[in-house]
Order: structure tokens, then sequence, then C-alpha cells
């Protein structure tokens, strides 16, 4: 799956699933931009593309910021000369409150970096695709879009919505050449899935019980959620578009079977 000669966009570099997508496009020959909202982070992960032979530009910005979005997009192509993959990666969990506790400010700033975000970066990116003839983007959405669990009423909406969006948008730039999917991740072993006050041995534990639900007994590597991105972006799925692939190891299986469980006696 060669990326070779192409230009690919990934946000929320810095970490986790954005981290192991921009490494490993970029092993696979993508001079890749990247972006976060974490100048340290971001600028670690383009310092470790360009370690191994590749070629990186970091911008440090928040997808929530259209003007900031604006210009990160500008400076690619100043830097590479156009964009043919966008991955949206960048993302916020949103706490666990639910809808009577939730403030403003908190829905806001989920659906401004989970939603808006992927829509800002769409909208700089695909007139440079267009001009490049074509290109593919990958939204990262979440299992959660389709079954999610008691917490946070923000997280869930925000990552259907993106199911609407891919398919709106797959519609739309499929006569340009653009193909549009998006990625349901399940449970992955990331700094999102585990709060920050936890012990190393309270999150151990914590692993410990999420994978003992998973059907694989496990939850996902970064690296694992990447390879289904490569695949999306690459000639591999050429004729892939408006999907939305859900990468869980059985997850969703497994909540499907205890509810069906929960109303069978």
């Amino acid at each position: 799956m060669s990326l070779a000669g192409k230009v690919a966009v990934v946000t929320g570099a810095g970490a986790g699933i954005g981290r192991a997508t921009a490494l490993l496009f970029a092993r696979h020959g993508a001079r890749v931009a990247l972006c976060d909202v974490d100048p340290t982070t971001g600028a670690e992960t383009a310092r470790a593309i360009e370690s191994q032979g590749g070629h990186a530009l970091f911008v440090p910005a928040d997808v929530a910021e259209s003007p900031a979005v604006q210009d990160f997009f500008a400076r690619v192509v100043d830097a590479f000369g156009g964009i043919n993959i966008l991955v949206n990666n960048a993302g916020v969990s949103g706490g666990g409150e639910r809808l009577t506790e939730m403030s403003d400010e908190a829905w806001h700033h989920v659906l401004n970096v989970n939603l808006n975000g992927h829509f800002y970066c769409c909208r700089y990116a695909v007139p440079h695709m267009i001009r490049a003839g074509g290109g593919a983007i990958v939204n990262t959405s979440s299992v959660l879009a389709i079954a999610t669990l008691p917490g946070s009423v923000a997280y869930p909406t925000s990552k259907a919505a993106l199911i609407g969006f891919t398919t709106a948008l797959a519609h739309e730039l499929g006569p340009h050449g653009i193909r549009v999917n998006c990625l349901l991740p399940g449970s992955t072993d990331t700094a999102m899935m585990w709060p920050k006050e936890l012990s190393p041995a309270a999150q151990a534990a914590a692993e410990e019980r999420a994978a003992a639900i998973q059907p694989l007994q496990r939850v996902a590597r970064p690296e694992e959620i990447a390879a289904a991105s490569l695949f999306l972006a690459s000639e591999q799925a050429s004729f892939i578009t408006g999907s939305a692939l859900v990468v869980d190891g059985g997850q969703l299986t497994r909540i499907a079977t205890s509810r069906l469980g929960e109303h069978s006696t």
C-alpha cells in the first residue's frame, strides 16, 4: 500500500492513533503534514518521522479554530505543493457529564473539536485535492456512535454526526475523484481512554477489565487503527467511499449480545 508521492495531512498527530497514523503513512512513502494543540508532542512526532528518513511538517493548531486551520493548510501547500490525503483524527472525549449536568461550554467544546474540526479541515483541504485530481479523506468516528454507553452525551453525539458528514461528503465529492470514509475504532490503548488521575496499577486493572469484555480479550493498539486508516487512504480501497469501517475487535457484538441478554428472560 504505497503512498509514495502523496502528501498526507494528519490532525491530532501528537499522540495515540494520530501519532501512529502519521508514522505509518510516512513509512509507506507519504510526506506527512501534522497538527496538534500540543506543540511538544506534535514536534516529537515530526522528529520521529524525519529520524526514520521521512519528510514531515508540524504546525501547532487547534482544529476547533477556523483561522488556525486555514493557516495550517496554507502552510502545508506552501511546503509540499498540494494535498492528497486527509486523516481527520483530532478529538476530545468530553468527560462524563450527563445531559442535565453538562454546561454550554462543555457541550460546545466537544462539538467544536470533534465535528466542526472535521468540517474546517475538509473545507480547506478539498480545493487542493480537486486541483490534484482527487484524493482520500478518512474521518475518525467511534463505535460509540452506534452503541453508546452511559456517560457523556456530547461525545457519542459528535461521533454519530461524523457518519452523516462522511456520507454527505462522499456523495458530493465523488465526482471529483475524492473518496470519503470514516473509521469507528473500539477501545484503544491511548491517553484518551484512561483518566489522567489513574495510577499505573489502576490503569493496568482498568485495561484488564476492558479486555475481559472484548471478544478478542484485549483492547486495540493505536497501530492497528492506523493500519485501517492506511487501507482506506490507499489505492487498495479505490472503490470504497461513504463507508463506516468498524475496527473494534468485536466490541459491538459484545454490546449487542449484552443488551439482548438483558431482555431475554
